[in-house]
């Protein structure tokens, strides 16, 4: 007999909507196995057969976050298949900010309705970050929580864990003056400041089909939902050829917070605005929400989605490195004695 209970639905939770979205994302889930699993999706816990060739002192590496208030914008476009790129991106992109290669993958959706189709539009997204990040869906969570989400919202998480050798671990401690940082290019607002976005858009009363001729013909809303990058492959790459001293994912809190925590203490890096190359959403954001400069790189990635600090004589091959592997980075600055983690001119 197969599981049901009227009492349930009619309290609002229908299990048997859930049985129908974990068949509906199995196709997802299956796009990501790297590790040689079989077993189905159902089970309570996710397996992973851990591969140490190569690796003496293993150390485990996790990172958790969620989408954020971005999710608004998936709900006003009722577009639910990039933000599962964004959930695993601001996951795996923490973990490989310590050199680690990251594994397998959770998510946890909660929602008002469980819509299968919805949930596993949502999966199918959550699948393509995984495959970009080189990691395995193990498997996750969806809560069915009426009265709790409006019925048409959900909120969505996630959680990483990858592996690192003890060895290899990104040690600051190792920067000298006369290092080089270099900039990983963004691919737009990625999944933070969204609360200072909607504020300065209106995004709940606007026509997101705007077309701004600051973003060169596309429209608003496309532009705002354009998912996180994913740099896990490129970094793989670059740890493999060069010795890397520090490495910053730029989310919330932008310049200012976050690569203060990849220099080591004693030294600065001074970057001249002019060189970042600032996308034009964050010109617009600026203009139309009339934001003081120094918040904005405060609060946004500005076109940097992360830092990266090498030898001053190994920052040509980092660039073309990762050229080589998609990714258009360029230099920032050199580090040197300074009170001020970083200072923008």
């Amino acid at each position: 007999m197969k599981s049901f209970s009227q009492s349930y639905k009619d309290a609002g939770v229908d299990i048997t909507a859930g049985y129908k979205a974990v068949e509906l994302m199995k196709k997802h889930v299956a796009r990501t196995m790297t590790g040689g699993r079989k077993e189905d999706l159902g089970g309570f816990g996710g397996l992973f057969p851990l591969d140490l060739t190569g690796i003496k002192n293993p150390v485990l590496v996790s990172g958790t976050d969620g989408v954020g208030t971005k999710l608004k914008l998936a709900f006003l476009l009722d577009k639910h298949d990039t933000v599962g790129i964004d959930c695993v991106a601001m996951c795996v992109n923490d973990v490989i900010c310590c050199g680690a290669k990251p594994l397998i993958f959770l998510d946890y959706i909660a929602c008002g309705k469980n819509v299968p189709e919805k949930i596993a539009e949502i999966v199918g997204g959550v699948a393509e970050g995984c495959v970009r990040a080189g990691c395995e869906l193990v498997g996750g969570e969806t809560a069915e929580m009426p009265g709790f989400y409006p019925e048409n919202e959900y909120d969505l998480a996630g959680f990483s864990v990858g592996v690192v050798d003890k060895s290899g671990i990104i040690d600051k401690n190792t920067q000298t003056e006369g290092d080089v940082m270099i900039a990983l290019p963004s691919s737009g607002v990625h999944s933070n400041g969204f609360s200072l976005v909607r504020k300065v858009f209106d995004v709940e009363n606007r026509d997101l089909n705007e077309k701004p001729t600051e973003l060169g013909g596309k429209t608003l809303g496309e532009t705002l939902i354009t998912p996180t990058e994913i740099y896990v492959k490129p970094m793989l790459a670059l740890f493999d050829r060069i010795k890397v001293k520090g490495v910053s994912h730029i989310t919330g809190g932008g310049f200012y917070e976050n690569m203060p925590r990849s220099i080591k203490k004693g030294l600065g890096v001074s970057i001249k605005e002019t060189d970042v190359k600032v996308l034009p959403i964050f010109d617009l954001i600026e203009k139309r929400g009339g934001i003081d400069r120094r918040d904005m790189f405060n609060t946004f990635n500005m076109g940097v989605g992360m830092s990266v600090i090498v030898g001053k004589g190994d920052a040509a091959t980092a660039v073309n490195v990762l050229k080589d592997n998609g990714v258009n980075a360029y230099i920032l600055g050199e580090l040197k004695k300074s009170d001020d983690a970083v200072t923008l001119y």
